[in-house]
């Protein structure tokens, strides 16, 4: 469950959105992207009792550009999902101006 006044919530991440809806793959990247490590905590948390959002952190990372994919595909390796941590990514440093 999560907590509508918690790190998630309260995430810098969401400078753009009314609300928290995890549900959605943008707002989740998004939280990947720009989210500070209270948010990615809540994540990693969430994430313990969720293959869904396991897959989906996944697809994302695969993705997505992000910051620290890498992070994210050890984050999701420790919780027993079957990842390649050499897989191909999205280049976070060509999404510049």
């Amino acid at each position: 469950m999560i907590d509508s006044s918690g790190p998630l919530a309260r995430s810098r991440a969401l400078w753009n959105r009314t609300g928290l809806d995890l549900g959605s793959d943008e707002v989740l990247a998004q939280i990947l992207d720009r989210g500070e490590l209270s948010a990615w905590r809540e994540v990693y948390r969430l994430a313990r009792a969720d293959a869904d959002l396991r897959r989906r952190i996944h697809r994302i990372v695969l993705s997505v550009p992000l910051p620290l994919p890498r992070f994210w595909l050890a984050a999701l390796r420790s919780l027993g999902e079957d990842v390649d941590l050499a897989a191909e990514l999205p280049d976070y440093a060509a999404t510049g101006p």
